[in-house]
């Protein structure tokens, strides 16, 4: 039985984010997070966080096997941008793009 988690509008960039979910997809649930412990990558703590939410939200279903559970599936995807500016010379400006991203974990028992 499939467990999922999701967080929306994460501060984050996706493409920062891949490179942590790609550590973690395919792995049992207690070795995904020892993995994410010892990442010193931002978005590590995010992922982290999500992944326990999942473990979380499968403790409510007393069907699931908890010690069982590994990554199913795992998904970044790049949710809006937020345009700022900042002023260049000669009275140009620039525009920095703060991206933020969707993350969606799926749990489910081998």
């Amino acid at each position: 039985m499939e467990v999922r988690a999701k967080l929306k509008f994460a501060r984050l960039a996706p493409r920062k984010v891949r490179l942590v979910a790609d550590l973690v997809r395919g792995k049992g649930s207690e070795e995904a997070l020892n993995i994410l412990s010892f990442t010193k990558k931002s978005a590590a703590k995010t992922v982290m966080k999500l992944l326990k939410s999942a473990i979380a939200n499968a403790t409510q279903k007393k069907t699931i096997d908890i010690d069982r559970l590994y990554i199913k599936k795992i998904t970044v995807d790049q949710g809006p941008t937020m345009k700022r500016f900042q002023p260049r010379a000669l009275g140009r400006a620039t525009v920095i793009r703060k991206r933020m991203s969707h993350i969606t974990i799926a749990l489910d028992e081998k």
